[in-house]
């Protein structure tokens, strides 16, 4: 059957009789009709959808919904603007005409960061009761408190509004009326400080107030007691939450300045004396900085062992301000000066202490200035503040300045080095009891009237600024304290500046309504200098020339 495939079709019989024929014809007898090639078969055009009349109205006359052919009506505020409609296209939507009111509007669906959209959810009436407990609770409190914005210069330190901090388990809350300002706050400032933490936070190591509240588990603090307190920043402010074990009860009689005054600077000259150096009868100190807070404790503290004798290196500034304020220090010394060959003037064999808070160069004088025997101690790394914001340059050459001693030459000279950190000792060694030992005995010492804080200025928190520069400048002699109740100091009125000459003062700018009433002035104004320029210029004559021109004339032609 392959061979005639393309032939007329007809029967099989026929098909075989033509085969069989004498010639071999295969021509189909006249009795086979041709098929026709078979045709797809046609869908029914579906029949044009029926288009009421209220599709042609316009589309405002009445509300109207879009109706899909499943049956589904969108919202009025969904429906899609108006289209020309073809009668024999077809359509996929039809508009009918509804009088109902239209139905509530679907909820809109807000984009996430998948970039898919979640419907918001519906609000219950739990989340109603909740939101009008969150109406009706008062904003939490406020303070204000000393901020530090950003490590750098004066400028990052700001007294700005704080939510009041809340009572934790083992913590009293404190009202502070007194905060201490020491030379830890400026290296803080700059950033220079071992692990800072993140800005802004609230400045301060050191105040003192009336406890507010007691937390869980305190049992040694009662509400109204007075204490002063040694917090990890937080203390310049006018609340301060505070762990109990870094709180101290004051003794009768002490009022929060005496307070800040003492506590810091006299518990470190208190270790570093009698914990550390072993100051006994007949030995000598040479102390650096001595015109500061913590150089009047150590001179005072020295002087209640007998037969002491005290160097003290300080600006020449200083020197009539301290002899004059019954000066604990024997010799003074100036700062910057070759105090080493002064010292070696009254005591050839050197002194048998040396408290540095300078580092640096002075490290190697000081040890150069140690008997066999001598300690010397370093509390602290001032020389590391020169200007204003921090300098890598000034670290690294105070790191480079010091010698690097070997064990080995302390065992042939029989020296020995030491240091003290109180805010390591404090919060990375965990030996608060034993700063509390230090503290009770400094408490007594100013119970018997043996040592007397010296205060240079108080001050506003909003001077802290002010504060801090003379601290900065090393022209303060003793504690400077900032006290919260003070009012800040007014500031002076800016100069008038000088009136210009005429030729360089430049007009004001004149409103456009002052411009109008200047030129209608200024029009008639000009009217009439015209008007006088007309009668006041002389007689001529025709030729326009004046009469002394037509006598000459005259006088010519005679």
């Amino acid at each position: 059957m392959m061979g005639y495939v393309g032939l007329p079709t007809c029967s099989a019989g026929v098909l075989a009789s033509a085969t069989n024929r004498p010639g071999g014809s295969l021509l189909p007898p006249a009795t086979c009709s041709p098929r026709p090639p078979p045709r797809r078969p046609r869908h029914p055009r579906p029949a044009a959808p029926e288009v009421r009349a209220s599709a042609r109205l316009p589309p405002l006359i009445r509300s109207r919904r879009v109706v899909s052919p499943a049956g589904f009506r969108y919202p009025g505020s969904f429906a899609p603007r108006p289209f020309p409609v073809s009668l024999n296209a077809p359509h996929k939507f039809t508009m009918t005409e509804s009088t109902d009111t239209p139905a509530a509007a679907a909820p809109e669906k807000t984009p996430t960061e998948n970039g898919t959209t979640e419907t918001p959810p519906e609000e219950t009436p739990e989340k109603k009761e909740a939101e009008k407990k969150e109406e009706e609770t008062p904003p939490p409190k406020e303070m204000r408190a000393v901020v530090l914005t950003g490590f750098g210069g004066l400028k990052t330190v700001k007294i700005l509004k704080k939510p009041e901090p809340t009572v934790g388990e083992g913590e009293v809350l404190i009202r502070v009326k007194a905060c201490g300002l020491n030379f830890q706050d400026l290296i803080v400032r700059q950033g220079a400080i071992d692990s800072p933490p993140k800005t802004p936070f609230i400045l301060g190591f050191e105040c003192a107030g009336e406890i507010e509240q007691v937390g869980e588990g305190v049992t040694n603090f009662k509400v109204g007691d007075q204490v002063v307190a040694l917090p990890e920043y937080k203390a310049w402010a006018e609340l301060v939450s505070v762990p109990a074990q870094y709180v101290y009860a004051l003794p009768s009689g002490m009022t929060p300045l005496d307070a800040v005054a003492v506590t810091t600077n006299y518990v470190v000259a208190y270790l570093l004396l009698f914990e550390m150096a072993n100051l006994a009868p007949g030995k000598s100190l040479l102390v650096h900085s001595a015109g500061g807070g913590v150089g009047q404790a150590v001179a005072q503290l020295a002087k209640t062992v007998d037969n002491v004798t005290v160097f003290g290196v300080c600006s020449k500034t200083k020197h009539e301000a301290l002899k004059a304020n019954n000066n604990n220090i024997d010799h003074l010394l100036e700062r910057g000066s070759d105090y080493t060959s002064e010292v070696r003037k009254i005591t050839p064999d050197g002194v048998d202490i040396v408290l540095d808070c300078l580092c640096g160069e002075e490290c190697n004088r000081g040890y150069s200035l140690l008997k066999p025997m001598g300690r010397y101690i370093l509390y602290g790394s001032s020389n590391i503040v020169t200007g204003e914001t921090k300098s890598f340059f000034s670290a690294a050459r105070a790191w480079w300045q010091v010698d690097k001693v070997s064990p080995i030459k302390l065992f042939d000279e029989n020296k020995s080095l030491a240091g003290l950190n109180l805010r390591h000792l404090l919060f990375q060694h965990g030996r608060a009891e034993y700063v509390r030992r230090a503290v009770d005995a400094v408490f007594q010492l100013w119970l018997d009237g043996k040592v007397k804080p010296l205060v240079d200025s108080t001050w506003a928190l909003e001077d802290v600024g002010e504060a801090m520069q003379k601290m900065h400048d090393r022209k303060n002699i003793g504690k400077l304290v900032l006290d919260p109740s003070l009012e800040p100091k007014p500031k002076p009125a800016t100069p008038a500046k000088e009136k210009k000459s005429g030729k360089d003062k430049k007009p004001a700018k004149e409103s456009s309504e002052e411009k109008k009433d200047k030129e209608k002035e200024e029009k008639p104004a000009e009217n009439g200098e015209k008007n006088g320029e007309k009668e006041e210029a002389p007689l001529t004559n025709g030729n326009g020339n004046s009469d002394e021109e037509s006598k000459d004339k005259e006088k010519e032609s005679s």
